[in-house]
Protein backbone atom coordinates (compact mmCIF):
# COMPACT_ATOMS: atom_id res chain seq x y z
CA UNK A 1 0.00 0.00 0.00
CA UNK A 2 1.43 3.21 -1.23
CA UNK A 3 1.02 6.42 1.55
CA UNK A 4 -0.90 9.41 0.25
CA UNK A 5 -1.39 12.87 1.76
CA UNK A 6 -4.80 12.57 2.46
CA UNK A 7 -4.41 9.83 4.87
CA UNK A 8 -4.73 10.49 8.39
CA UNK A 9 -1.58 10.13 10.80
CA UNK A 10 -4.41 7.42 12.64
CA UNK A 11 -4.31 5.34 9.12
CA UNK A 12 -0.63 5.83 9.09
CA UNK A 13 -0.06 4.20 12.61
CA UNK A 14 -2.80 1.47 12.16
CA UNK A 15 -0.94 0.52 8.59
CA UNK A 16 2.54 0.27 10.25
CA UNK A 17 3.89 1.43 13.72
CA UNK A 18 7.37 1.44 12.72
CA UNK A 19 6.04 4.47 10.87
CA UNK A 20 6.02 5.95 14.50
CA UNK A 21 9.71 7.04 14.16
CA UNK A 22 9.99 8.09 11.07
CA UNK A 23 7.23 10.77 11.43
CA UNK A 24 9.46 11.75 14.59
CA UNK A 25 12.39 11.99 13.25
CA UNK A 26 10.92 14.30 10.68
CA UNK A 27 9.34 16.68 13.54
CA UNK A 28 5.98 15.16 14.45
CA UNK A 29 6.43 14.37 18.41
CA UNK A 30 2.71 14.61 18.85
CA UNK A 31 1.94 11.19 17.10
CA UNK A 32 -0.91 10.13 20.36
CA UNK A 33 -2.39 13.48 20.37
CA UNK A 34 -5.72 13.45 19.87
CA UNK A 35 -6.06 15.64 16.43
CA UNK A 36 -2.87 13.42 15.21
CA UNK A 37 -5.36 10.69 14.84
CA UNK A 38 -7.92 12.56 12.20
CA UNK A 39 -5.16 14.99 10.72
CA UNK A 40 -4.26 14.07 7.45
CA UNK A 41 -0.27 13.78 6.20
CA UNK A 42 -0.36 17.23 4.51
CA UNK A 43 -1.91 19.10 7.17
CA UNK A 44 0.20 17.58 9.72
CA UNK A 45 3.39 18.19 7.61
CA UNK A 46 1.92 22.10 7.04
CA UNK A 47 1.46 22.47 11.02
CA UNK A 48 4.98 21.17 11.45
CA UNK A 49 6.71 22.94 8.52
CA UNK A 50 7.93 19.94 6.70
CA UNK A 51 8.14 19.28 3.41
CA UNK A 52 4.76 16.72 3.27
CA UNK A 53 6.09 15.52 -0.25
CA UNK A 54 9.50 14.06 1.07
CA UNK A 55 7.83 12.81 4.08
CA UNK A 56 5.69 10.91 1.96
CA UNK A 57 8.46 9.35 -0.02
CA UNK A 58 10.63 8.40 2.75
CA UNK A 59 7.43 6.43 4.54
CA UNK A 60 7.02 5.18 1.06
CA UNK A 61 10.63 3.95 0.57
CA UNK A 62 10.63 2.65 4.17
CA UNK A 63 7.70 0.47 3.32
CA UNK A 64 8.71 -0.73 -0.28
CA UNK A 65 11.86 -1.89 1.24
CA UNK A 66 11.04 -3.82 4.90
Amino acid sequence: MKVTSDMTIGELIRMDQNIIPILMRAGMHCIGCPSAQGESLAEAAMVHGIDGELLIAQINDFLENK
